[in-house]
């Protein structure tokens, strides 16, 4: 195997199916959700025909909601247009065991129309595309991701049984950093890190969260579209070990009101082509001492955070995560390790780096990162100024910028943004301007648990 601990070549994974060790693998792709679609193989005919030619998925993969509806309006892919197939060109730099399946390998895919050019609207293109436009600067992009979730003593079919209320959390009270705690959810802990750490995906840490029966599992930094793979492995695998156990976890932002909310911390550094850090500094409590670009790409990413805000939040319930005093962000102001800020400054040397709190668990990782480096790009090439850096309580100060409290609002300033349409380009612009209008419209029709216990009697 490759020098990284789970990565295979085709020869390895040749030797691998020889000695029986593989006989299945994997070939997927993150749709618009970031989750993982694709295919199941016999190891002898991905070697004979897939990893050289490729196989085929419907288009509609990347025109359907979470209930896997196909949705009109897409210019992409229609009813009238037949639903035709693309074609998915495995990267083979991505293959790697899955070794939380049993004999199996897996292998990211690139999503290309049938001559062969990229399809724009596909996340892992939408990332490729903005790093592009990093490179002709001369820049490359490291960022790792901190991941949250719920372990729950409930298996997925007895949550849904339970219509997902009265759920039984791996835990009692709120666990962060408590050993003693982290100690009764280990076996499904060890399990999950060791799994993954030896598919390829290297794992710094797990950690008890700010929640009963919520975790967190730091993946280690790596160039940007290789760690957009890694986080949606990870939560891909997570729940596929919690399944094994007949557990259950959640990425949802906010799983009850009464809960924190789960984020996904995305820490984003800039590099040049021989590999020196771009963003190289020093801080303390109200001053930071650092490069030129490192302020003009923060005070992009500032300015136009509002603007991707449905990139780093989704869908309705991620906006539930945002409240007062709980971890997460209320205002988009920058802070020096501060975590009542937006945008926290950390590391120190060629590790200073910046780090974004607002996406939560549930957000795209392709997307979050495409959307963090179109923003920071404009930074740069405006040469803007960031504001000095905000010292004290973020959640009190009434005067800082807010983040967006809901989807319809976050949608209203994506329509706006002339940098997501500059940035992304029109027909990507268009195509997720509706597929965030159709979240929203599938919620507007649906009738609540909320709804019924509050009117069904007393209204």
């Amino acid at each position: 195997m490759d020098a990284a601990k789970g990565m295979l070549s085709l020869n390895q994974l040749n030797e691998l199916a020889d000695s029986g060790a593989v006989d299945t693998v994997l070939a997927v792709f993150p749709d618009m959700y970031g989750r993982l679609m694709g295919k199941r193989f016999t190891v002898d005919h991905f070697l004979r025909s897939v990893a050289k030619h490729g196989t085929h998925g419907c288009n509609y993969l990347l025109a359907a909601d979470i209930e896997m509806d196909p949705t009109p309006g897409y210019d992409f892919a229609s009813w009238e247009k037949g639903y035709g197939d693309f074609h998915l060109r495995p990267d083979l730099k991505t293959l790697r065991l899955a070794s939380w399946l049993e004999h199996s390998a897996i292998i990211l895919c690139d999503v290309d129309n049938e001559d062969g050019s990229p399809i724009e609207v596909s996340p892992r293109q939408i990332l490729r595309r903005q790093l592009q436009r990093l490179a002709e600067l001369g820049f490359k992009a490291k960022a790792a991701c901190e991941l949250e979730f719920y372990l729950f003593k409930d298996s997925y079919e007895t949550a849904q049984a339970k219509h997902y209320t009265n759920l039984t959390p791996f835990g009692d009270y709120i666990e962060d950093y408590h050993i003693l705690q982290g100690s009764k959810a280990e076996p499904i802990l060890r399990d999950l890190r060791n799994k993954i750490n030896a598919s390829g995906i290297t794992v710094e840490s797990s950690k008890g969260e700010w929640g009963a029966g919520q975790q967190e599992v730091n993946l280690l930094y790596s160039e940007a579209l290789e760690q957009a793979d890694r986080a949606v492995l990870y939560k891909h695998a997570a729940k596929e070990i919690a399944f094994a156990h007949d557990l259950g976890l959640s990425f949802m932002a906010k799983y009850d009101e009464n809960a924190a909310g789960s984020s996904m911390h995305i820490h984003l550094s800039l590099w040049d082509e021989e590999g020196k850090a771009v963003f190289p500094g020093e801080t303390n409590l109200d001053d930071i001492k650092c490069s030129q670009t490192f302020r003009h790409f923060l005070a992009g990413w500032l300015k136009y955070a509002t603007e991707f805000a449905t990139f780093y939040a989704p869908n309705i319930n991620s906006y539930k995560r945002f409240q007062a005093a709980t971890f997460a962000p209320t205002h988009i102001v920058w802070g020096i390790d501060n975590r009542t800020t937006a945008f926290r400054i950390a590391g120190h040397g060629d590790s200073l780096r910046i780090e974004f709190r607002m996406p939560g668990a549930d957000a795209n990782p392709y997307l979050c990162i495409a959307a963090a480096l179109a923003a920071g790009l404009r930074g740069i090439k405006e040469e803007l100024k960031p504001p000095s850096s905000f010292v004290g309580d973020a959640y009190a100060d009434k005067e800082l910028p807010l983040v967006p409290k809901s989807l319809r609002e976050a949608n209203r300033l994506f329509a706006q943004s002339e940098l997501a349409r500059e940035a992304l380009g029109e027909d990507v612009f268009a195509h997720y301007l509706h597929f965030f209008k159709s979240e929203q419209a599938y919620f507007d029709r649906a009738v609540t648990t909320w709804e019924r216990a509050r009117y069904f009697e007393r209204i």
